[in-house]
């Protein structure tokens, strides 16, 4: 029987990407993605609970991510999930987890005050896709 890794998240970016280049001149990307759960406890009362995901993309991708991706914009991310660990400043030993992106896609709703032209999907071959279209509504998504 065969396995699956795959993430699909929409959530809006906490901040720019940050693109770095590695010792052999890969370019890589990561930035967080905010997702919100929204409902209403016994009392009526409206909850939310925020959820950050860490993405990393890498070659074209990330170079992409760090030309189109803002801070606030709203995001359709589709890759697989990894874990990885290392040894902090202070010696201890740390594990995170973080999305792989093969795919990003900008959708409608960008930050407050921007101006957008267009909305193109980036796929991890740095392809540009105008045609792709998610299966969600922007009213579904949390802000």
């Amino acid at each position: 029987m065969s396995s699956l890794n795959k993430a699909i998240i929409i959530g809006r970016l906490g901040a720019d990407p940050e693109l770095r280049y590695t010792a052999g001149g890969m370019p890589v990307a990561t930035f967080n993605v905010a997702t919100t759960e929204t409902w209403k406890d016994k009392s009526g009362t409206k909850q939310d609970k925020t959820e950050w995901h860490r993405i990393v993309a890498w070659g074209k991708l990330g170079e992409q991510a760090g030309e189109f991706l803002k801070k606030g914009r709203l995001v359709y991310v589709e890759g697989r999930m990894q874990s990885r660990e290392y040894e902090g400043r202070d010696g201890v030993k740390r594990k995170v987890f973080e999305i792989v992106a093969s795919i990003f896609r900008m959708l409608g709703g960008g930050a407050p005050g921007e101006r957008v032209e267009s909305k193109p999907q980036v796929s991890a071959q740095g392809e540009i896709e105008d045609d792709f279209v998610p299966e969600v509504e922007e009213d579904d998504v949390p802000l």
